[in-house]
């Protein structure tokens, strides 16, 4: 990636080396982790060196009477006004430029304006979201919405306590997963995955292990809204999702309906929850209707935050006889690898480059008992 910040910008941390060089420094990383669980080789997915973000937020830098974008320095003690980001996808790109000019254009749009949220997907629909420390009354609405048709996106404001959504507030994502094309529906301010052709990628290996079982349920931990969800459902036979985001949920069983599928009970429990659900510890009202016993689960998959796995996870896991874990945090992983390999052995293992010119790792394994 060309960047003329390189170096100031504290966004990207790696630069003035080939991607190539990168990606091995990544890859040994991962495994001299791996290494004294057995793992002498993993694959690895690179990205798009530019271009490969779908999601983004700048803070907004006032100089006198011009706004501009802004990032946090690389010395972490201040900030850099830039007027580009190359990292973006081009549906975010492109708008930049004439969304900040629109902005400097308009004291009503402009003043008090803190930041900035973008989030896109891959066939060009993109969601905006301007933060404030005003309130926003009907002359900012009025003068967004000529904005929003001028940019061709959807806009949001927001301010404390206070959420304007002048059209609507999310985007819809088309994805080609495993020769078939799928529909996930993002909401402003919850999580999505940032980098969709890796994210393609992500699914796509979970999905070559999941076939390898073939047979049995589906459980999965921290499910969000569905992303590995949906697609993989179709190889087992009954699915139990959780994620304690309730909007993440509610987005999930949206995107149930989006694709047709029939065969997954998504729920609003945490990891912690989950597992004393299932250890038959505690009764939730949020499982009501839901037959805990019928469930056979051949296969586990979990993507839980940098923490990584709480114990009694872990432990409800090691029962289970496939498990794929994906992880964004390479020294977690290696800690809950330490239990999970006494009851199962790694048979894959990979990372997945999400986020290039940084140090930022996305590991996936694949074990079985």
């Amino acid at each position: 990636m060309n960047c003329k910040y390189f170096g100031e910008c504290g966004s990207c941390t790696i630069y003035g080396i080939d991607y190539i060089d990168e990606l091995l420094e990544k890859k040994d990383r991962v495994l001299s982790l791996l290494s004294p669980f057995g793992v002498d080789e993993l694959e690895v997915f690179s990205a798009n060196e530019s271009h490969y973000r779908a999601r983004s937020e700048f803070r907004i830098w006032h100089n006198g009477e011009v706004a501009s974008y802004a990032m946090g320095n690389i010395d972490k003690n201040g900030v850099v006004s830039i007027d580009e980001c190359p990292k973006v996808v081009n549906s975010i790109y492109k708008r930049m430029t004439p969304l900040i000019e629109y902005i400097n254009s308009s004291d009503l749009l402009k003043k008090r304006l803190f930041s900035i949220e973008f989030l896109a997907t891959t066939t060009d629909e993109c969601l905006v979201t301007m933060i404030y420390h005003k309130k926003l009354d009907e002359s900012w609405q009025k003068e967004a919405k000529v904005l929003e048709g001028k940019l061709d996106c959807y806009i949001i404001g927001r301010s404390r306590k206070q959420k304007v959504v002048l059209t609507q507030e999310f985007v819809t994502q088309k994805l080609s997963i495993d020769n078939q094309e799928y529909l996930y529906r993002y909401y402003e301010n919850s999580f999505t995955q940032p980098n969709p052709a890796i994210n393609v990628k992500m699914i796509e290996w979970a999905i070559k292990h999941s076939t390898r079982v073939g047979e049995g349920d589906f459980l999965e931990s921290y499910c969000g809204l569905g992303n590995f969800t949906i697609p993989i459902s179709k190889y087992f036979d009954k699915v139990l999702a959780t994620e304690i985001s309730k909007k993440s949920i509610h987005s999930a069983k949206e995107n149930c309906i989006l694709n047709g599928i029939e065969n997954i009970e998504f729920v609003r429990l945490s990891s912690e929850e989950m597992t004393q659900a299932l250890n038959r510890e505690r009764e939730f009202r949020r499982l009501e209707g839901i037959e805990l016993d019928s469930y056979n689960f051949s296969t586990v998959l979990v993507d839980p935050p940098r923490a990584g796995l709480d114990s009694d996870t872990i432990n409800l896991i090691s029962n289970i006889p496939n498990i794929i874990y994906i992880s964004c945090n390479p020294d977690t992983l290696y800690r809950d690898l330490e239990v999970l390999t006494q009851t199962h052995t790694i048979k894959d293992s990979a990372i997945f480059d999400q986020f290039p010119h940084t140090h930022h790792i996305e590991s996936g394994v694949f074990l079985q008992r």
